[in-house]
This record gives structure tokens, sequence and C-alpha cells, in this order.
């Protein structure tokens, strides 16, 4: 009687707990991130094209600095970020975005139109979805 007792105590405490998901605060992302993987429609970039890449957040605002350094503001909505370009060579756009941060790595997905947020963290078949997968210099 004790064993089935124990079974089912241990099968409802299974079934009942969840694993809490904690959510980001923007502030957890500040920082500088180096990418260490980067596709656009669905094409791996090589490595040469984002090694002196580097992008840096700092509560509403970012910096990437690429060929050029783009400046602007970002904003975090549950998963999703809005990136309006303030100053560089994306001045004046607006960029959506989802975005995750797993296993000491921020994955944000792009979409360069503007006009939606991506449904995935996947850009095959999309060639202005851009993937970036960064790390905490």
């Amino acid at each position: 009687m004790h064993l089935i007792t124990y079974i089912f105590l241990l099968i409802f405490g299974l079934s009942s707990a969840s694993i809490k998901n904690t959510p980001i605060k923007p502030q957890d992302l500040n920082g500088t991130w180096i990418p260490v993987k980067q596709e656009i429609g669905g094409v791996a970039m090589p490595k040469a094209i984002f090694e002196n890449e580097k992008l840096v957040l700092s509560d509403s605002t970012y910096t990437l600095t690429a060929e050029s350094v783009d400046k602007g503001i970002v904003k975090y909505n549950d998963d999703k970020m809005d990136i309006y370009g303030k100053e560089g060579v994306n001045t004046g756009k607006h960029f959506t975005a989802i975005y995750k941060f797993t296993d000491n790595e921020l994955t944000i997905c792009y979409n360069l139109t503007g006009d939606s947020y991506p449904e995935s963290f996947g850009t095959n078949g999309k060639p202005k979805f851009f993937l970036s997968v960064f790390r905490k210099e």
C-alpha cells in the first residue's frame, strides 16, 4: 500500500512540476557581444565577414561596430525587439527581431524589412531574415 501511495505521489509531483521560465530583463543583456555565427536567407556567413564586429547593448541603446559604426534605440517587448537606427548607415530604419538568451548565447533573428516579427529563428527561404548568435565579450 505504501508503495502505491509513493508511486502516486511521485507521478503527481512530476506531472504538476513546471520549469520556471525566468523572463530576461533588458539590463541582463547589457554589455559587449561578439558574433560567433551569422546567416542570412539560410546561408551561413564566413567567420571572416563578422570576426571584427561587436554589438554593445546598454539599456535601450545599441552600438554596432562592423564596417562602420551604427547607433540607435532598441525597445524590448517579451521576446521581441524593435530596433531604430539613429546614426550610421541604418539611420531612419526600423528593424523587427526576436531574441533568446540561452547557454550564455544571445540569439537574434532580424527581419530586415521591419514589417513583421520573425516567427522562428530560421532564415531558410527568407532572404530578408538575418540571424546572429553572440557571446558576451
